[in-house]
């Protein structure tokens, strides 16, 4: 599994413009104000040919600085306690202060890799002022404007020197891993409870290689997978979780480690940014993804009220949008059967190989005679042929004449082509063009 690596820091130092710059997104949002960043945002990055997952532990609390210093303390408790490696970031433009140093004592106490990173060094000016820092005893400072991404190559290179290029899990029996994700108290230990709780005569429980992940067979009604369950594993000592954050860095483990993932919502709240978040993740991840909207007792029904719901889910998850929805109750075991039914049908179109004369023979009329390639700068396009990778997730290489030519809007045309022929509901799947 990938490594996780978290943002920490006082307010206002630049975590949020360093989480977007690593991940190369705008999820973030930045602002000159101290305490934007409400939601925990998380998402990947790469770096010298390994994958790791990057976490930005802003926080909002309402009221003095002294709770923002214990919000603050909490959150950097926490990432010890689960993260990887820790970025420590500081503020030259504001100098050292007594949050910072309240931060360093804490991270001075850990066996985790904890990098020293002192940003806003936006000009030559600010070149050596970072030297004060040096006092938090956490040794070498690397220096960077997160804004502008100057020195940030330096700090990749040291964070990412001693991750492995781990390979995937190795269990004794080789079946689909399912998770089952999403926020707190939307009824995830419910599912699984309702899946493995009556019939534990049938469970067996299989350790995974990491320190957070356990394996559960689940082998009843035709069914044969293994259930990826990392709540309960670890003892967290005295440590007073903000259960929001503490669930989003358990659902990287669980989405990193899985085949398919069952991405559960609250049908009273709907689909949130965090929601939000943890989808886009699973497609990052290339990940199968069923998105089961619970506690659907609940709400007040009319004649469209399903319809309209989904309606909304996808307009949201779009451009994905080829998702399967299934509305349930857990607690009244309602369309239980169904949710497992649609993981494994989503997990067989993952794994899924299709012969290249088979493709050649479908996709060819249709980038050939049907719909080709529009012509781009007075350049006809010629696609000549078509193959599958051999990738644990569905990849394909389209052979070309001008590869570069092709635009999103036909790259978006014919993956839709594809998922109505070859049944990709539920799968990210990659395509490329290449030069023949």
């Amino acid at each position: 599994m990938g490594k996780i690596v978290a943002i920490v820091g006082r307010p206002n130092v630049g975590k949020s413009t360093l989480f977007n710059r690593l991940t190369e997104s705008r999820d973030a949002i930045i602002h000159e104000v101290p305490g934007v960043t409400r939601d925990r945002h998380y998402g990947k990055s790469f770096w010298n040919g390994k994958d790791f997952s990057v976490i930005d532990t802003g926080g909002y609390i309402m009221g003095s600085d002294d709770e923002f210093e214990h919000e603050i303390r909490k959150q950097v408790i926490l990432a010890i306690e689960e993260a990887d490696a820790i970025m420590f970031l500081v503020d030259v433009k504001e100098g050292l202060t007594p949050m910072d140093e309240d931060v360093a004592d804490l991270l001075r106490k850990t066996p985790k890799k904890v990098i020293l990173v002192a940003n806003k060094v936006d000009n030559t000016q600010r070149a050596n002022d970072h030297a004060e820092f040096y006092s938090l005893g956490l040794g070498e400072i690397y220096s960077i404007s997160a804004i502008n991404g100057s020195g940030t190559g330096d700090l990749l290179d040291e964070l990412v020197k001693d991750f492995e290029v781990e390979e995937e899990e190795t269990v004794d029996i080789d079946l689909p891993k399912i998770s089952v994700v999403g926020r707190p108290n939307v009824g995830k230990s419910s599912m699984i409870n309702a899946l493995i709780g009556q019939e534990r005569n049938i469970v067996t429980n299989i350790s995974g290689t990491t320190r957070d992940s356990l394996l559960t067979r689940y082998n009843l009604f035709g069914f044969d997978f293994m259930i990826v369950d990392t709540a309960g594993v670890r003892k967290k000592g005295k440590v007073f979780e903000d259960v929001e954050f503490y669930s989003v860095m358990r659902s990287i483990r669980s989405i990193e480690s899985s085949d398919v993932c069952i991405l559960m919502l609250d049908a009273s709240q709907g689909l949130e940014s965090q929601d939000l978040n943890l989808f886009s993740l699973i497609q990052r991840n290339n990940k199968g993804v069923v998105i089961v909207v619970n506690k659907w007792d609940l709400i007040e029904k009319e004649t469209n009220t399903s319809k309209d719901f989904e309606a909304r889910i996808r307009e949201k998850i779009a451009p994905f949008d080829d998702v399967p929805i299934i509305f349930t109750s857990v607690i009244n075991k309602q369309r239980i059967f169904k949710v497992l039914e649609t993981a494994k049908m989503v997990y067989e179109s993952r794994t899924q190989q299709i012969s290249t004369s088979r493709l050649n023979e479908t996709i060819l009329p249709i980038v050939k005679e049907e719909n080709p390639p529009p012509s781009y700068k007075g350049k006809h396009i010629k696609i000549k042929y078509v193959m599958q990778l051999k990738t644990a997730y569905p990849q394909f290489v389209f052979y070309c004449n001008l590869p570069q030519y092709i635009r999103e809007p036909y790259k978006r045309y014919v993956e839709n082509r594809m998922r109505e022929i070859y049944n990709f509901h539920g799968v990210p799947i990659t395509l490329y063009f290449r030069e023949k």
